[in-house]
């Protein structure tokens, strides 16, 4: 029951997500939209709220049950990172909205995208450790939540790790093999697409053609 649940939570955020997105730019109501958008979290309640019950009714926690609070704490830490990031690209698609900038690669720049990136993943892993802890003392029995206690060490050590990633980038900041674009004037006269460099200068504003 509970990997059912998660494989419907997963199928249905999608679903959602492109279902909403289509209302708010396809039929162009964005209300409409931003209330089928607002829906999603009711699948990870519905998850929690499942998985709960199934511990109370006397389930031995397993690993199904530390996959569901993963689940939760993962999509509640990148939910609105990846609605974001789907909505600009669909924007952009289907709506004549700006081209989304793709992630820095170079620099300290992408040292603090990568330090964003391991707060989110330390929030996610931070909340399904704590629902795992709460499962652990709602059951109180030792032998029933072995497989509860056993999940949140792994967890750790994916923020770990993580953790040195960023360290990694900022310690030793990767630098843009090309190197600067040399002679390209500075400020607003330096946007031009002339330069051949293939960098934009201003990443996000370029618009579709009409």
């Amino acid at each position: 029951m509970i990997v059912t649940m998660i494989v419907v939570a997963e199928v249905g955020f999608w679903v959602l997500l492109v279902g909403g997105l289509s209302v708010r730019y396809l039929l162009r109501r964005p209300r409409a939209g931003a209330a089928i958008l607002m829906c999603e979290p009711v699948l990870e309640l519905a998850l929690l709220v499942a998985t709960v019950l199934d511990l109370r009714d006397g389930a031995t926690a397993s690993t199904r049950h530390s996959l569901a609070a993963m689940y939760i704490g993962f999509s509640v830490a990148y939910g609105h990172y990846t609605m974001t990031w789907a909505d600009r690209h669909f924007a952009y698609r289907f709506a004549g909205g700006p081209k989304p900038a793709k992630p820095p690669k170079y620099g300290m720049a992408r040292a603090a995208h990568e330090w964003r990136m391991w707060l989110r993943t330390a929030l996610g892993a931070g909340i399904a450790a704590g629902l795992l802890q709460l499962a652990i003392w709602s059951v109180d029995d030792p032998d029933r939540t072995a497989a509860l206690r056993d999940a949140q060490a792994p967890m750790g050590m994916v923020v770990g790790i993580w953790l040195l990633v960023a360290l990694s980038y900022t310690l030793w900041p990767k630098k843009d093999p090309a190197g600067p674009v040399s002679g390209a004037p500075e400020g607003p006269a330096g946007s031009g697409s002339g330069s051949g460099s293939g960098v934009d200068a201003e990443p996000g504003v370029e618009r579709r053609p009409a």
